[in-house]
């Protein structure tokens, strides 16, 4: 049984208020790749790299949903592993939307709430604004730091690098997903205590010691797998797709 991908589109973009969340121009939410129009499996994998196109081609067309899409880097020449990375997916038969802030954002499926049910974090609630947009997630937590940080390692199954400048038990816990350690300041200045996001640049780390904030980096790739893999199980439930994840951790 297949389902028909404009029906699939339509319902990502409205749900996902593609057209209505600006981004940084090269994710180009929404669908980047049409296939022949057909759809009876989606594939999640947080980049729509060559490794993981090859990987999803193997097994015939799909709809590849992905975190950072095929113009991430910008506009490029279709030559060299470009070009293998398009005529492998047209090849297929694959369809690849992909879908940055949008997913990061969503109340539901989004890569905060979904990080934040998965550690147990206490009433989360959108905060650090930006343009009009709610980038993360302001939430409480009841134990210790140390506790705090099991959690988080099991729910992005691998270790975290903590920055201990804060309270031993932490009671205003941010979440920002991604890449947005350098944001440390501006959260700190909101009353966050503890900052949880994926990676951040080195002056980060000294930062949030004289800040007095506990700054957690629990892997750019790691905190960004939960929306894709929520949106696909989602897609598999309303419209019955199989359904898989493709891991290629960047270990960043």
């Amino acid at each position: 049984m297949s389902t028909a991908l404009a029906e699939i589109v339509s319902f990502l973009d409205r749900e996902l208020r593609t057209a209505a969340i600006g981004d940084y121009p090269g994710a180009v939410n929404g669908l980047q790749l049409a296939n022949s129009g057909g759809i009876s499996r989606v594939v999640a994998a947080v980049d729509a790299s060559l490794a993981v196109i090859e990987e999803v081609a193997k097994d015939g067309p799909a709809l590849l949903l992905v975190h950072h899409g095929l113009f991430w880097q910008g506009a490029q020449p279709l030559t060299g592993p470009v070009y293998r990375k398009f005529k492998t997916a047209m090849d297929a038969d694959l369809a690849i939307y992909s879908s940055h802030l949008p997913l990061d954002v969503h109340p539901i499926w989004g890569n905060n709430i979904q990080l934040a049910k998965a550690v147990g974090l206490i009433n989360p609630q959108p905060f650090f604004e930006k343009k009009g947009l709610h980038l993360g997630l302001r939430a409480e937590w009841s134990g210790s730091r140390g506790e705090l940080a099991e959690r988080l390692e099991a729910a992005v199954g691998g270790a975290v690098h903590l920055c201990p400048g804060g309270p031993d038990r932490p009671q205003s816990i941010g979440i920002i997903t991604g890449g947005a350690g350098g944001e440390v300041a501006e959260v700190a200045a909101s009353g966050i205590d503890t900052f949880i996001t994926g990676e951040g640049p080195h002056w980060s780390y000294p930062l949030a010691e004289e800040l007095g904030v506990n700054l957690f980096y629990a892997g750019h790739y790691a905190t960004e797998t939960f929306g894709v893999k929520a949106i696909a199980e989602e897609l598999s439930r309303r419209f019955h797709l199989d359904r898989s994840f493709v891991d290629r951790p960047t270990g960043l």
